[in-house]
């Protein structure tokens, strides 16, 4: 990708173009990566381990060896990387709202249009997150927040049947729109969300099971004395 945007550059602007295109894309996937470690710093905190974090043409994503079935915990690891693309733009606002009238070389100028670029972004990134479709954030904070009154498995049942109330119109306006990466993301995210919700509810029926088990192999024994064998 970075070798495409850079190529990109170089056609439309020559050196100085594909500089340009490098370091957007760079910055952008830097907010991108922050945003995970929003998530992923937060999940350590609890005691999760954070595996990786995977960069995608379409985003990024933060793999954890589990999620805390405490509702409390997942909400605050989820609302971690919105929160911190929020805090960015704050950041941005504050560093290119300079005074009217004054005047800047053009390199500074270029530097603010960046900066204005990456603060609306960074909004976008946050707000889309929040879009309550699991597996994406806004849907795992709905699920957070369904788990503190239902079963973990019946609040990821809503959580994932709500957003694909969501997802499947949107793909159709996408579809008729034209814009098929866009449509390319909102299947993959009703996919996810899917997978995902099969993956809880098979955890939930070998849990059962385990516990069954155990209560089996624990159970008291009969209260009735044992047979005496005379000899």
């Amino acid at each position: 990708m970075l070798a495409y945007v850079c190529q990109q550059g170089w056609q439309e602007a020559g050196m100085t173009g594909l500089w340009w295109s490098a370091g957007t894309f760079l910055a952008f996937f830097t907010c991108v990566v922050l945003h995970e470690l929003g998530h992923s710093l937060t999940a350590m905190r609890f005691g999760v381990h954070v595996r990786r974090i995977l960069l995608m043409p379409i985003g990024g994503m933060a793999e954890f060896d589990r999620i805390p079935r405490r509702p409390s915990q997942e909400f605050l690891i989820t609302i971690a990387g919105p929160a911190v693309n929020f805090a960015i733009a704050a950041l941005l606002w504050c560093a290119i709202d300079l005074p009217g009238g004054w005047r800047l070389d053009e390199a500074t100028n270029s530097l603010l249009d960046l900066g204005r670029t990456l603060l609306v972004w960074n909004l976008w990134m946050g707000l889309f997150n929040l879009l309550p479709a699991f597996p994406m954030d806004g849907g795992r904070i709905l699920r957070a927040l369904l788990a503190m009154r239902l079963p973990y498995l019946r609040a990821t049942y809503w959580a994932v049947t709500i957003a694909k109330v969501i997802m499947v119109p949107a793909i159709l306006l996408e579809l008729y729109l034209g814009r098929y990466m866009v449509v390319a993301i909102f299947i993959f995210i009703y996919l996810a969300g899917e997978a995902e919700y099969r993956a809880v509810k098979r955890r939930e029926f070998e849990e059962a099971q385990w516990r069954e088990a155990l209560l089996q192999h624990l159970a008291a024994p009969s209260a009735e004395e044992p047979p005496v064998i005379k000899g």
